[in-house]
């Protein structure tokens, strides 16, 4: 077993910090808000970074967005100030992958090695340690936190050198906003056209295009029910990441500009805070139709 430093318990960070403790892993949790530990079981709780990662064999963290890491890592008495050579930092945020190799770089000049593994999966998956992670680095260090990653994870996925998994969190992340934007429009037009929205469900969760996502984000479009498993903001700014990261390569991403878009309404509305899913009301609003209270089967 590890010990582990574990920094920001988060819509993400609090599950797996949980799920490492129960697999038998010495964690040490810090939070920027302290309140985010209550409850939390098995786990010690420092009062700052440098007392968070003394000694630890391992520091792991999962940060809402660039800035949050930038001031984690880069700030004052931030990680970079306070860890010792050798500990292995692994960030498991989604953020941009320029970051991400200036995070690398500043980690080498300190002898610290660093692994890139952002994960899939949101609130649920999280808790109840079903998480996808795909990671970049060496594959000597990869092998030795893998039995870490076990403990929060469905399947772990070594994506190549530093860099590689928060490239591919962003490639992935551009299929979960298709799919959600597919469905929004599947689902307008299905009401459009006068079908029982609960059966055009049961459709698409057994034919050959069917989807975990639409399975989830179905039955709560139709009851109305945006409680946040992941916030739409959140998803806002993985679009803005995707598309400037497309940018870099000059790639055309023409799917996830639509999306960005319907996104950008979805906050200005005051969904922001809702779950991604709610960018299907602003499809469902430019359609003419609600998706809400759909009649039940029979």
């Amino acid at each position: 077993m590890s010990s582990i430093a574990y920094l920001g318990l988060g819509t993400m960070g609090r599950g797996m910090a949980a799920n490492l403790a129960r697999a038998g892993h010495d964690v040490t949790v810090w939070s920027r808000n302290p309140a985010r530990a209550e409850g939390l079981e098995g786990v010690r709780v420092a009062s700052s970074i440098a007392e968070a990662v003394e000694g630890r064999e391992m520091v792991l963290y999962c940060l809402s967005d660039d800035a949050a890491v930038r001031a984690v890592v880069f700030g004052q008495d931030g990680l970079l100030a306070s860890v010792r050579p050798e500990t292995i930092v692994v960030d498991m945020s989604t953020i941009s992958p320029a970051l991400s190799d200036e995070e690398a770089a500043a980690f080498a000049e300190r002898g610290v090695p660093f692994l890139d593994a952002p994960v899939f999966g949101s609130k649920g998956e999280a808790a109840a340690g079903g998480l996808w992670v795909v990671v970049g680095g060496d594959a000597a260090v990869f092998e030795r936190v893998k039995p870490v990653f076990e403990a929060v994870s469905e399947t772990v996925h070594h994506m190549g050198p530093q860099g590689s998994g928060a490239r591919m969190k962003l490639v992935g992340n551009l299929v979960v906003a298709a799919q959600l934007e597919a469905l929004g429009e599947a689902l307008s037009l299905g009401r459009a056209a006068g079908l029982d929205l609960h059966r055009v469900l049961d459709v698409l969760h057994v034919t050959d295009f069917k989807s975990p996502i639409f399975d989830g984000v179905g039955p709560g479009v139709l009851a109305g029910d945006y409680s946040p498993s992941f916030a739409l903001d959140l998803m806002l700014k993985d679009a803005r990441l995707i598309q400037s990261f497309a940018g870099t390569l000059n790639v055309p991403v023409p799917g996830t500009d639509e999306v960005e878009g319907v996104l950008t309404e979805a906050v200005e509305r005051g969904y922001g805070s809702e779950n991604a899913s709610a960018l299907i009301k602003v499809v469902a609003s430019r359609a003419g139709v609600d998706l809400a209270d759909a009649p039940a089967s029979v």
